[in-house]
C-alpha cells in the first residue's frame, strides 16, 4: 500500500496539539518544583515538535500548498495567524536548541532566562498550528 501524504496535515495538527499539551505539562511541573518530570515533558515536546517538522517538510515536498478558501474577516484572521505562526516557528528552533543545550550543561540561569520568552512563543506556535489546520481544512 503506497504512502498517502494527504493524511499528513491531520498528523501535523495532532503533533502540534500534543506538543502544546507537553509544553503545558512541563511548565506546570517546573512551577511545582518537579525538575525531573519537567525535563521529561520538555524533551518529549522537543521530540514531538521535531517529528512534526519532518512530517511538515515531507508533506510540502510531496504536495502543493492548500490555498485558504475563506473570505472577509476570517481571511484576515487566517493570514495574521499564519504569518505570525511561521515567523515565530522559525524562532523556536534555535531557542529550543539553546534551552536543551543549557539544561544539559546545568546552565540553569541561562536556560531560565530564555525559557521565559521561549515557552510562550513555542506554545503559541503549537496552538496556532492547530488553529491554522482547522481554518484551512475544516471551514
Amino acid at each position: 500500500m503506497p504512502f498517502d501524504p494527504s493524511i499528513l496535515p491531520t498528523v501535523n495538527a495532532a503533533l502540534n496539539g500534543l506538543a502544546a499539551l507537553l509544553l503545558l505539562g512541563g511548565y506546570l511541573c517546573i512551577r511545582a518544583g518537579k525538575r525531573d518530570l519537567h525535563r521529561r515533558f520538555m524533551i518529549s515536546a522537543f521530540i514531538t515538535s521535531g517529528v512534526f517538522l519532518v512530517s511538515y517538510l515531507t508533506y510540502h515536498a510531496t504536495r502543493l500548498h492548500m490555498p485558504y478558501g475563506g473570505e472577509g474577516f476570517s481571511r484576515v484572521i487566517y493570514f495574521a495567524l499564519l504569518i505570525s505562526h511561521i515567523i515565530l516557528a522559525i524562532a523556536v528552533v534555535p531557542m529550543a536548541l539553546f534551552l536543551l543545550w543549557w539544561a544539559s550543561r546545568s546552565e540553569f540561569p541561562k536556560h531560565k532566562r530564555l525559557a521565559r520568552w521561549a515557552f510562550p512563543i513555542w506554545l503559541y506556535v503549537s496552538v496556532t498550528g492547530v488553529i491554522v489546520y482547522f481554518m484551512l481544512y475544516h471551514t
